[in-house]
């Protein structure tokens, strides 16, 4: 095994993330540079106060791309569209994984944390969790 990604792996479980306390999400979208760091963002903020990664499904695209590493670390992945979920899910079914992985429904056609996008996901993603 590469000994890079040992390195990664093994950090997984570092103590000072503090799981028990802080909920792992990585927010998903196609590069990374928009949708994905906003929701990051927002749900790093109260009332959710998670410990979260922004992440991107394209490569030639992402700033972050999603890899084995950020797949096992994480306790939910929260996806702006409907086909990055099943991405995501396809991945965490090849790995053996199961998280969670909830859709917010939401187009690339937002700024950076754009007032309108943090409104959206607050409410998606609050809703999400009321189903």
């Amino acid at each position: 095994m590469d000994p890079y990604l040992m390195n990664r792996l093994g950090n997984i479980d570092n103590r000072f993330q503090q799981k028990e306390r802080y909920k792992r999400v990585v927010c998903v979208c196609s590069a990374g540079l928009l949708r994905s760091p906003t929701a990051a963002f927002v749900l790093s903020q109260e009332p959710w106060n998670y410990n979260t990664r922004a992440v991107g499904l394209v490569p030639e695209f992402a700033l972050v791309p999603l890899d084995q590493v950020l797949l096992e670390w994480a306790d939910e992945f929260v996806c702006m569209t409907a086909d990055q979920a099943a991405e995501v899910s396809g991945r965490l079914v090849e790995k053996e994984i199961s998280t969670l992985v909830t859709c917010l429904n939401i187009p690339d056609n937002y700024c950076y944390r754009d007032a309108e996008l943090m409104e959206l996901i607050r409410e998606r993603y609050a809703d999400s969790k009321h189903k």
